[in-house]
C-alpha cells in the first residue's frame, strides 16, 4: 500500500523556466521539487540544510514563489519552521 500523498512522477514543471524568474528563485523551486519527489517535507529548515547561498536569497526566492502561487505555505511556524507545498501550474500567477 502506498502512503505517499505526492502526485506520481516528478514535481518539476518546465514552465518555471519561461517565467523570467531569477536563477536563485528557480534554484529554490528545483530544491522544493527534489524534496517533493523524495517524499520529504518542504520546509525552511530542510531548505536551509542544503541551500548553498545566503539565507537572504533563499527567503527572497521563497517569497517570489509564494507571490506567484507556485509555493504555498501550509504551516507557519516562524522563519525556520515554515512548511510548504508545491501547487499545480494551472494555479500559478504568470
Amino acid at each position: 500500500m502506498n502512503h505517499n500523498h505526492n502526485p506520481p512522477g516528478p514535481a518539476i514543471n518546465q514552465e518555471i523556466f519561461r517565467l523570467g524568474l531569477s536563477v536563485e528563485t528557480i534554484s529554490v523551486y528545483l530544491l522544493c521539487c527534489s524534496f517533493s519527489d523524495d517524499g520529504a517535507v518542504i520546509s525552511t529548515r530542510n531548505l536551509l540544510g542544503v541551500w548553498n547561498s545566503t539565507r537572504e536569497t533563499l527567503f527572497d526566492g521563497i517569497k517570489e514563489l509564494e507571490k506567484r502561487n507556485i509555493l504555498l505555505k501550509i504551516i507557519s511556524g516562524g522563519e525556520d519552521k515554515n512548511v510548504y507545498k508545491l501547487t499545480k501550474n494551472k494555479s500559478w500567477k504568470l
